[in-house]
């Protein structure tokens, strides 16, 4: 999935301004500084994902025969491969 840094940066605004809101939640650090921590994570998170769409796109390329992308065939290869590399990394 693609976000724009603008996106993630909204997305870091609600998730302090909710964590702020729990009563169990004590910030130690500024909200800023926990802000940009979580901009740091999400965009961590998305150069992994990025990185594993196109793992699973070059396994699809590597096949003996070309395999349309859209077909069925392609599609139900990149889940699988996509997912083979989530539980690389212990997801899934």
């Amino acid at each position: 999935m693609r976000l724009s840094r603008e996106k993630v940066v909204q997305l870091s605004h609600l998730a302090v301004e909710a964590l702020a809101g729990l009563d169990e939640v004590e910030f130690i650090e500024d909200r800023n500084t926990v802000r940009l921590e979580i901009v740091r994570i999400l965009q961590d998170l998305l150069r992994e994902e990025e990185r594993m769409e196109e793992l699973a796109r070059q396994k699809i390329l590597s096949q003996k025969r070309p395999i349309p992308e859209g077909s069925t065939e392609w599609e139900a290869l990149y889940r699988k491969y996509y997912t083979d590399e989530l539980r690389k990394l212990g997801i899934g």
